[in-house]
């Protein structure tokens, strides 16, 4: 896949740092939880700036499913060899029902999440499906009459006006999936940074071939058979769809803005004052270099929003003060 922003600099897990000690400062205290730490830096970067401002949860939370990632993210936190390493804890899966109180990260995991691919005609909506030919796999667009699918897609149809043989992908099981993970939550909030649009851009008319991604070895193309089993095939994110099933589960769209603007508000001049001096020649243009990536406009800066979730937490928090962009989704 393509580098992450943690894996990019720990300037990102430094920003996030300030979002989630105001969070823990305004709950008295709690625990954080990650979905899918992958190599684990992010982690291991926000435990470390967490520590230097005394400011670490009760415990990390790593919902993993994958036993090579939990190896790889164990040895990392021996490297480091932080104080806060015994806080650490892996997961099965989440917590009970009402037990959890504090802070929920998910950093690029929304576009990950298994969607259905759609062509609209007013006369028959055609699901994606993959076929068996002889010379492989192949993507046919089938008639899906009756089925939610269906459903979902006309009434985005009648919203957007989506012109004949408009093609996309929507997420079905959406709203399920934010409602287990809002369950466990009794106060606190969740994070979600990813790339992606409000509805009314996701779906709009010209981008009528969806927004499908396929990577392999840093290289990105839109095959999603190509290689099966082998590489990653990712989508952006409908922010207003996650929004919704947010609040059915109960939870309260506190803040949704850009990620260059999120890192702003959190400091990330002084941050990079903090990591790297001029003087200090290429590994302060390293830093600059990767702040650049996060924050450009033609970057990661616009693409990637981040959204804000609550629930019994009511206070403002750094991240998301001053850029409200609610009114898109």
């Amino acid at each position: 896949d393509f580098v992450t922003a943690p894996e990019l600099t720990p300037l990102f897990a430094r920003a996030l740092a300030r979002t989630c000690e105001a969070g823990l400062v305004a709950l008295g205290g709690g625990d954080l939880l990650e979905l899918g730490a992958g190599s684990g830096r992010l982690a291991a970067d926000l435990l470390d700036a967490l520590a230097e401002r005394d400011a670490l949860p009760g415990h990390y939370l790593i919902l993993e499913p994958s036993a090579e990632l939990r190896e790889r993210q164990r040895r990392l936190f021996e490297e480091r060899a932080g104080g806060w390493a015994g806080r650490v804890q892996w997961l099965d899966a989440l917590p009970s029902d009402g037990s959890f109180t504090g802070l929920l990260i998910a950093n690029e995991v929304l576009d990950a999440r298994p969607v259905e691919l759609f062509e609209w005609r007013a006369d028959a909506l055609l699901q994606g499906c993959v076929a068996w030919r002889e010379d492989g796999f192949v993507l046919d667009y089938e008639p899906a009459p009756g089925t939610p699918l269906e459903e979902r897609v006309r009434a985005l149809a009648a919203d957007l006006a989506l012109p004949e043989g408009y093609r996309s992908e929507i997420d079905l099981g959406l709203d399920a999936w934010l409602a287990s993970l809002a369950a466990p939550i009794a106060r606190g909030a969740m994070v979600f940074i990813d790339y992606g649009y409000g509805r009314a851009e996701y779906y709009h008319p010209q981008r009528a071939g969806g927004t499908l991604m396929c990577h392999y070895r840093h290289r990105a193309h839109g095959d999603p058979l190509l290689l099966p089993g082998l590489q990653d095939i990712t989508h952006y994110v409908d922010f207003t769809a996650v929004a919704e099933a947010a609040q059915a589960a109960g939870l309260a769209v506190r803040g949704y803005c850009t990620q260059a603007h999120f890192l702003l508000d959190n400091g990330i001049d002084g941050l990079l004052a903090e990591l790297a001096l001029p003087e200090e020649g290429a590994r302060y243009l390293a830093a600059v270099q990767a702040l650049k990536t996060l924050m450009l406009p033609g970057e990661m800066g616009e693409r990637f929003k981040c959204l804000l979730l609550t629930r019994g937490l009511d206070a403002p928090l750094p991240g998301f003060r001053g850029q409200d962009l609610r009114s898109r989704l």
